[in-house]
């Protein structure tokens, strides 16, 4: 009951922070930069933890697959700029700053067993390291007190996850390291080794240090991640102060299923926290991101105070709160949901912020400290895995940095992104989220894949799933006159009264009679045929229509992309975008595929395909038929700077006149009705691989949607916007 009310809390304050009702201040995208630009020549880059120059105009993130730290010029804001990269003896795990310095924690380790590192000094001007403390072990997490005079180091001395089944203990056991600094330089001889074995229940004699903050009293908090632990520990005299365990919840109305489907009905009993990143909200509090481990993650964030008292848990509004906004990674339901893992604390005009980073969600979760239930503001898109983040309230600035780089080949990169606090009605992000149902769960969404518009209601349309969600195919009817735009109903596809299987449903156009034709993507290697399915207004499956013999001969696992209707009664015909060139088609064509349904006869006309830039491919991802004009969405499959084809072309109905299947076919000409490149440009993120879905409502006002491809390897961000009449 606690947890739907919380959620009912949750959404009522999404429509509030979007209603337009009087301007607020929110947190909006001005910027994206790609890490590889600072490193060019690494085959993979990261950006993990992420600090700030003293002047506001530099940020500096530690880059652990590439070996070093990189520098970025923030002076332009909107645009940031490569500005250096210096490779270490080691790997970097966090950075942190003080006046013209650097302090890196560099792990040097050559084994589990023989955990080494140091703290690396580094003059910014030149880009060169200074001076280095050996720490005895493997850092983490690194932080400063606020006059500069001490560093932490948590010396965490990781497990082997392929030991044991990552079980702990595995020694040797991991410490806190305290060091100070005078003038900006560090004392190595200062060096304090705090002993935190002996405290916690879970494994106390392999301390596992995580994260470390510190207050303004020199208190450090220390998170003990795989042992469920906290430790408060004087910064100056090294003495423990209190430790305390971060204990465990009962979860309700979560998704624990790795099956496909979005279901919020599960629960988890007695699931440790498990805490990862913390900071001081200030000296009596801090909070904590409960990313979890092997044994727990309780998919929340938490409020302590230094006796240990939890004064406020999430609970599993995170998980809900990506659900609603379509980025929920289903495939993490049955370990720890959205995983919390990256926190900050920030303090803007009079209001003080909590930034909590959902690794798997790629959302960053943002509250108003209140002293009691936090307020939540918004949830921005970042890029995929946010890890660091860093604020400027001098500039009005917010800065992620997301760890996961998908490789150079046209996927997404690791990216920096930056976000500035301003007046506004609403923020920009969500474009479309969805409702509660009528138990007070999520309406889970991911993977919008085609669309259609209601023939009579102006802005009211219905879009469709792709295989992402394959043990729970769906309609959903998408109020797109709200703002954002709501997904207000999901309907499940069935046969004989039960989630349909083996489809991937790609598109989806009216039957006239109240139902609706959905095109499904064959892949024979997975044993999903190439068809079209004639659903009713409850989803049941009434009618299945798959590829002729002709069409199936040829075919290659990238098949229908789209279907439109053209006409009524017996000249009534289907037309079915295919996405790229099959077995027999000419290299640069691709086939519009007709199904008459009166007579079941089957053709097809060729569509002229844009030339792709080396390295990609371009083909077909929507069909839709207005007036006397069918529109086709035609793309490439890069992402950011590499993607040059996200367009929208047209061809005359006159046109479409079907030739024989297996014979030659007419070509259609096309005309460019609207590059989509600078819309996927607007928002300050970087261009979305696929956009996928369009329709043109009862006013004849054209929608796009993206394809998060179920936030699987993506930042799970879902742009849909309005191009407007046409």
């Amino acid at each position: 009951m606690i947890a739907q009310k919380r959620l009912a809390a949750l959404s009522a304050a999404l429509l509030l922070s979007t209603a337009g009702v009087q301007a607020a201040q929110y947190f909006n995208r001005i910027a994206s930069f790609p890490v590889a630009l600072n490193a060019p020549e690494a085959e993979e880059t990261s950006s993990e933890i992420i600090t700030v120059s003293d002047d506001g105009m530099t940020l500096i993130y530690s880059d652990s697959p590439a070996g070093g730290i990189g520098f970025i010029d923030i002076a332009d804001a909107k645009m940031p700029k490569a500005a250096g990269f210096l490779a270490l003896d080691g790997e970097p795990t966090t950075v942190v700053v003080d006046g013209g310095k650097i302090f890196v924690g560099v792990n040097t380790s050559e084994s589990y067993t023989e955990p080494s590192g140091n703290l690396a000094t580094i003059d910014m001007a030149s880009q060169s390291v200074e001076a280095s403390c050996e720490l005895g072990g493997q850092p983490d997490s690194v932080a400063r007190n606020a006059d500069g005079s001490l560093i932490v180091v948590a010396i965490e001395n990781e497990r082997d996850e392929d030991l044991n089944d990552g079980e702990l203990p595995q020694l040797p056991a991991g410490a806190l390291a305290l060091v100070n600094v005078t003038d900006g330089t560090v004392d190595c001889d200062s060096l304090k080794i705090v002993d935190l074995t002996g405290l916690a229940e879970v494994a106390g004699d392999d301390p596992e240090p995580e994260y470390v903050s510190i207050n303004s009293l020199n208190e450090v908090v220390v998170s003990l991640q795989e042992n469920n632990h906290f430790v408060i520990v004087d910064g100056n005299s090294g003495e423990v102060t209190a430790h305390f365990s971060a204990g465990s919840v009962n979860l309700e109305n979560i998704d624990t299923e790795d099956n496909g489907s979005l279901d919020f009905t599960g629960a988890q009993a007695e699931r440790p926290r498990e805490p990862d990143a913390v900071k001081w909200i200030d000296d009596e509090r801090f909070v904590v991101a409960n990313e979890g481990d092997y044994n727990g993650g309780s998919r929340s964030f938490s409020i302590f105070n230094k006796a240990g008292e939890v004064l406020f848990d999430s609970g599993a509004s995170l998980d809900h709160l990506a659900a609603q906004y379509g980025h929920y990674p289903d495939g993490r339901s049955d370990a720890k949901g959205v995983e919390p893992e990256g926190v900050d604390v920030a303090k803007f005009g009079d209001d003080t912020y909590l930034m909590i980073g959902l690794e798997r969600a790629s959302l960053v979760a943002i509250y108003k400290d209140t002293g009691a239930e936090p307020e939540f503001v918004q949830a921005i898109p970042s890029g995929v895995g946010p890890e660091g983040a860093v604020a400027i309230p001098a500039r009005n600035l917010l800065i992620t940095a997301n760890e996961t780089d998908l490789g150079a080949d046209g996927a997404a990169r690791s990216h920096v992104m930056v976000y500035e606090l301003a007046e506004a009605d609403a923020p920009v992000y969500p474009h479309i989220m969805s409702d509660l149902d009528a138990a007070g769960r999520p309406l889970g969404w991911v993977a919008l894949s085609g669309l259609v518009a209601d023939a009579e209601r102006a802005g009211m349309l219905y879009g469709v799933s792709d295989s992402f969600l394959g043990a729970q195919p769906s309609i959903y009817t998408i109020d797109a006159t709200a703002q954002p735009a709501r997904i207000t109903a999901k309907t499940v596809v069935t046969r004989n009264g039960h989630p349909a299987q083996k489809l991937d449903l790609e598109g989806i156009t009216l039957d006239g009679e109240g139902g609706f034709w959905l095109a499904s993507e064959g892949r024979t290697d997975r044993l999903i045929p190439h068809a079209l399915y004639r659903v009713d207004a409850s989803g049941e499956i009434a009618e299945e229509v798959p590829f002729p013999a002709e069409l199936l001969g040829e075919e290659i696992r990238f098949g229908s992309e789209g279907v439109t209707m053209i006409g009524e009664g017996d000249d009534a015909t289907l037309w079915i975008a295919i996405q790229r060139e099959w077995q027999n088609d000419a290299k640069g064509t691709v086939k519009l595929v007709s199904y008459n349904i009166a007579s079941g006869d089957w053709g097809a006309v060729n569509y002229p395909l844009e030339a792709p830039a080396e390295g990609a491919w371009v083909g077909l991802s929507e069909i839709t038929a207005h007036g006397d004009l069918v529109y086709i969405v035609e793309r490439d499959n890069q992402i950011g700077s590499k993607a040059k084809l996200k367009s929208l072309y047209s061809v005359p109905v006159a046109e479409l006149v079907p030739g024989e299947l297996g014979g030659e076919l007419p070509t259609v000409t096309k005309t460019l009705v609207r590059d989509f490149i600078p819309d996927l440009t607007s928002t300050g993120g970087y261009v979305l691989d696929k956009v996928e879905g369009f329709a043109i409502d009862a006013n004849g006002e054209g929608f796009v949607v993206t394809d998060n491809d179920g936030v699987d390897d993506s930042s799970g961000e879902t742009m849909f916007w309005s191009i407007g009449s046409l």
